[in-house]
């Protein structure tokens, strides 16, 4: 009988919700799904803006790079689309694919050995 008197334990959240280094991986991979779910890295930088500023000091440094990596991105692209007129923005489409991958895959490279971005606001690789 006094088993139907306690409560149940409280609910754990999977750990890539919360801030820290397995949220950020969780948006890296939102960011490279959007090469065929279109809609997932802007999923990626919402889940980027609500968790910056409650993590370890070396985990910011990704949410800065991953928030810049998106909207530099848009940039890019938005510039690259403009362009098209000029035909010379389907060259700058492809660039900024490649762009936005090697950064994408230097954050992950980073965050899988436990270190900051060291230039977390570079517009730039």
């Amino acid at each position: 009988m006094s088993d139907m008197n306690t409560a149940p334990p409280p609910r754990q959240t999977d750990r890539w919700l919360e801030s820290g280094p397995s949220n950020m991986m969780a948006i890296y991979i939102l960011y490279l799904a959007g090469f065929v779910i279109g809609v997932t890295p802007l999923i990626g930088v919402v889940m980027a803006y609500i968790n910056r500023g409650k993590s370890e000091a070396w985990v910011e440094t990704h949410y800065t790079w991953a928030i810049r990596t998106f909207w530099i991105g848009l940039l890019y692209s938005l510039i690259a689309v403009v362009l098209t007129i000029l035909l010379i923005g389907f060259i700058l489409f492809i660039a900024v694919a490649v762009w936005f991958i090697v950064r994408v895959v230097l954050g992950m490279q980073a965050l899988n050995r436990n270190e900051p971005i060291r230039k977390p606001e570079s517009w730039v690789i």
